[in-house]
């Protein structure tokens, strides 16, 4: 079966809508723990029950199953509350409770308040137990041809990856590490996994915009399923010169492709893109006149579904 663009970004944006199917919105958030801090009248995060309880007797951690809440107690500022949230995870991840642990990167994702205050930083592996909105960087790469044909740089993961190994991408993409503007990021991971000179990076990159979704992880991502990913991805566009080939950086990448439109489609529709990689190269389609009131009957939908409006305080 062929996905269509709309079987795409359902894909990515799983989480159920209250106005579309109430009854299971509902259930769902009867379901979930919320996380929470003192002093703070927001929702941070939604967790599975499976993984708030392990939270509970736990020091720093206060979880109230009739509120179906798990406040983090400890500090009153972002350095004292993610020290206490670090040493949590670090004895977590020694008795080997939690799989997406495993795969500890050493990187520091920011949860935020109201007013884009730092409230706390998490290790970036664990950032799905607890349901908080992280940000990240998507590149789409292409070049003209002197008949004017449109072709995009696509590189597939190394198949040895834990998450999502072996299917396509975005040129370039990763996440915001604390303290680390949007840009800064891109420039870093261009050169990582793209091979990338600076200079033409940044003479050349287009900011054009960001996507916003709500992801329920499956197994394709590893670890455990049913952790939820609330995302916010800047996205940028390069039209790179015919001479400059992006090559892999780093073991994350096993090769590029420079495919026209038609084989990015057909890549699309055969579910090869990782999830929400998948829902960018839809974006970009739109944004290009790729996709359009004449050839797409689901295009209202598509485009109001790649800016979802998120649950959680955001950037």
């Amino acid at each position: 079966m062929t996905l269509s663009n709309l079987d795409i970004i359902n894909e990515c944006d799983s989480f159920p809508y209250p106005y579309t199917d109430p009854a299971l919105y509902n259930a769902s958030l009867s379901t979930y723990y919320t996380l929470r801090i003192p002093d703070c009248n927001h929702d941070l995060g939604y967790m599975l029950p499976s993984v708030a309880t392990v939270f509970d007797n736990v020091p720093n951690w206060s979880l109230d199953h009739d509120a179906r809440t798990l406040t983090l107690t400890a500090g009153t500022n972002a350095s004292e509350r993610s020290a206490a949230v670090h040493q949590t995870l670090l004895a977590l991840r020694q008795t080997g409770h939690f799989k997406v642990l495993d795969k500890w990167r050493d990187e520091l994702y920011g949860v935020y308040g109201p007013g884009r205050e730092l409230l706390f930083s998490v290790e970036r592996s664990a950032s799905p137990l607890f349901g908080i909105v992280t940000y990240g960087v998507h590149m789409n790469a292409y070049v003209r041809g002197k008949d004017g044909e449109l072709k995009i740089w696509v590189p597939r993961r190394a198949r040895t990856k834990q998450t999502y190994g072996g299917m396509l991408d975005n040129c370039v993409a990763g996440g915001i590490a604390v303290g680390e503007t949007a840009l800064e990021c891109l420039v870093r991971e261009c050169a990582e996994e793209a091979s990338l000179p600076e200079d033409i990076v940044r003479e050349r990159v287009k900011s054009v915009g960001c996507v916003t979704y709500f992801h329920i992880r499956t197994e394709k991502a590893g670890g455990e399923t049913g952790l939820m990913q609330p995302e916010c991805q800047y996205v940028y566009d390069i039209e790179l010169p015919e001479d400059v080939v992006p090559k892999p950086g780093d073991d994350e990448v096993e090769e590029f492709y420079l495919w026209g439109v038609e084989e990015v489609r057909e890549a699309l529709g055969k579910g090869e893109f990782k999830p929400n990689c998948g829902l960018v190269m839809v974006d970009y389609f739109v944004r290009m006149g790729e996709l359009n009131a004449e050839n797409e009957g689901d295009l209202i939908e598509i485009c109001a579904r790649l800016h979802r409006r998120l649950e959680f305080p955001t950037l």
